[in-house]
């Protein structure tokens, strides 16, 4: 099992933070095998109505989670 650098956990934990202050969910896939659809990046899902917002494929990295709320595309 790979064990993720200190760097990427608190990047991780820092879009989850960001995407939880707009009222998002940033969430991992759990499926450990990678596919077409699960890839191993994030979903933004919104938090009062479930809707898939961003990331569909699980593809969107923990920069690109931060990004779309600095430059409010979402």
């Amino acid at each position: 099992m790979d064990n993720p650098s200190k760097a990427t956990v608190s990047l991780e934990a820092r879009s989850r933070r960001v995407a939880a202050r707009h009222g998002f969910l940033a969430t991992k896939s759990r499926k450990r095998s990678l596919s077409a659809d699960h890839g191993d990046g994030f979903m933004l899902v919104d938090a009062s109505t479930n809707r898939v917002e961003a990331g569909e494929r699980y593809d969107l990295s923990a920069e690109q989670v931060i990004a779309c709320f600095d430059k409010g595309d979402v």
